[in-house]
């Protein structure tokens, strides 16, 4: 069962969504017409990856969270999947009835919220994480709907696309190597609050706190 989880959550992985967004914003942007929008997708995606990564490095590094909602940050998997996948969803029925789109835009919702889902059977993250980062993420997603909603788009499908979508998601499939995100940010946190090593979520549990490291 947890290859199963594991399989789901890949699905979430920056390493696989990161691609795939900027995947959606060169699509957005081959037309004229779609340019607006990728503006409108870059600001709103990258907004939501900038909050993710203050709320993990201000733990990480100043172990700032909240121990009674065993709150240590964002799920990035979580925030990242409720972003990206109801925006390629909607974009995939962009010509149907408008039915159709917001019907395809909530499976892609449903699709994020149960790799949130995943996160918890994996054991990764609190209740409290999950659900913050569906919060963010859906802010994302239903903004960009929203503001593109009554615009007529139509866009253009490269060849080019189905590549840049497919290798990592065949990367992580094949090979189940998560993106080192985690890893850099970690290094990045010890670096900038000058301790021997990153906050966990035991420290915050039992107020521990990390030494600091050599000056």
């Amino acid at each position: 069962m947890n290859s199963f989880w594991l399989i789901a959550t890949g699905f979430g992985d920056s390493g696989f969504l990161l691609p795939a967004a900027l995947g959606v914003a060169l699509w957005l942007a081959i037309d004229r017409g779609t340019r607006p929008a990728a503006v409108h997708w870059v600001l709103l995606f990258g907004a939501c990856g900038f909050i993710v990564m203050l709320s993990k490095l201000a733990f990480m590094g100043w172990g700032i969270g909240s121990a009674h909602f065993d709150f240590t940050g964002f799920s990035g998997h979580t925030a990242l999947a409720t972003s990206v996948w109801p925006v390629i969803f909607w974009l995939v029925a962009l010509r149907r009835a408008p039915i159709v789109r917001l019907s395809a835009a909530l499976a892609g919702w449903a699709w994020a919220v149960f790799i949130g889902v995943s996160r918890l059977a994996l054991e990764v993250h609190s209740t409290a994480e999950v659900v913050a980062g569906v919060a963010l993420g859906t802010l994302v997603s239903a903004s960009f709907v929203r503001l593109q909603w009554h615009r007529k788009m139509r866009v253009h499908t490269p060849r080019w696309l189905a590549p840049v979508l497919a290798v990592p998601l065949l990367f992580f499939i094949v090979l189940g190597r998560p993106a080192p995100t985690q890893y850099a940010l970690e290094r990045l946190a010890v670096w900038m609050a000058g301790i021997e090593r990153p906050f966990t979520r035991a420290d915050l549990l039992q107020a521990r706190q990390p030494a600091r490291g050599p000056m």
